[in-house]
């Protein structure tokens, strides 16, 4: 009946799996073309970065190598093939799923991810955990709890989600690391090491999470639907938490997936602040010494978690959005 007030209209079983397995094609379509995107941009970029990619293959700008040496390498790693060749030949390998020789480690680029992506994505979940507890909380807590109370919680919202996340990783690791020593200030053992970056990059994510979510729920909690279950005497925290926090929660799930590509993204300096092993670090290190296989490589990876993310986050809308789930009833 609460749906009906909505207006929300009755979605059948199949239609809804069918709707799922759609949006999870489209998807599954679109991701290849942003791998494939995200590979030939990358590919071309380092290719125009200034400096010589041999010598960093060598041994980076204190090397010495021979003539013979740098002409050896220069074939081996077919750089001597004009530059589209280079990127066909890159392209069919990627497709095999070879994603060549590290130039800085002197492995393969699959090794290297295999090694530091479990820590990066360790760090990565954590955190997005961190901001969705943190923004449930200040958002049912605060939101039409009275002036004051729903005035501090935005503001404190609007705070948080303006934090550069290196900046506050800095005063984290200054006061709760040095200061209070009740953390460990770098290093990537055991999980009070991963408390303060999470906490770096989880804070504004929070902040910005919070302030969807709290604009949302002021409109569901104004539908016609709640106002049925409160004069069925439920508790405002059964309302709120059973009927309005369904429809408040839909637009951060949507951004769940840009979140975690946010994330990682921001690990790159998260991880260095706190020098942790990861592949935020690793990234920085494989631009630094064009080290392009590798820098190829982990751009490729964390597309691939995006492009995963984004078809759970589409899958999980499907499962949440109540104007679908009342087809159950």
């Amino acid at each position: 009946m609460a749906e009906r007030l909505a207006g929300h209209v009755p979605v059948p079983a199949d239609g809804r799996f069918r709707r799922l397995l759609q949006r999870i094609a489209l998807r599954g379509a679109g991701g290849a073309l942003v791998l494939l995107a995200s590979a030939t941009v990358t590919f071309f970029a380092l290719h125009l970065t200034p400096g010589d990619p041999v010598r960093a293959l060598l041994g980076g700008p204190t090397s010495n190598p021979t003539p013979e040496t740098i002409a050896a390498a220069i074939k081996e790693f077919g750089l001597d093939k004009p530059l589209l060749t280079q990127y066909g030949i890159y392209v069919l390998r990627l497709l095999q799923g070879d994603f060549g020789m590290s130039f800085s480690q002197h492995m393969p680029v699959r090794s290297v991810i295999a090694e530091q992506a479990w820590s990066t994505l360790q760090l990565t979940m954590l955190s997005l955990l961190l901001s969705w507890i943190l923004a449930l909380i200040s958002v049912l807590g605060t939101t039409r709890r009275g002036r004051w109370l729903s005035g501090i919680g935005s503001a404190i919202e609007t705070i948080s989600a303006s934090l550069p996340q290196f900046w506050l990783g800095i005063v984290l690791l200054a006061v709760f690391a040095f200061g209070l020593q009740l953390f460990p200030p770098g290093g990537s053992d055991g999980f009070s090491s991963l408390v303060l970056p999470a906490l770096a990059l989880g804070l504004p994510l929070a902040g910005f999470l919070a302030q969807v979510m709290r604009e949302t729920l002021e409109l569901a909690l104004d539908q016609p639907f709640i106002l049925s279950a409160r004069t069925r005497g439920l508790s405002d925290w059964h309302v709120r938490i059973r009927h309005a926090l369904r429809h408040a929660v839909l637009p951060a799930i949507s951004l769940s997936a840009w979140a975690v590509g946010s994330l990682i993204g921001n690990a790159v300096l998260v991880e260095y602040i706190f020098s942790r092993q990861g592949l935020g670090r690793q990234l920085y290190q494989a631009v630094s010494l064009q080290d392009m296989p590798l820098t190829i490589g982990i751009t490729l990876f964390v597309t691939l978690v995006y492009i995963v993310t984004s078809i759970v986050v589409d899958a999980l809308y499907v499962v949440v959005d109540p104007r679908l789930k009342a087809g159950r009833r």
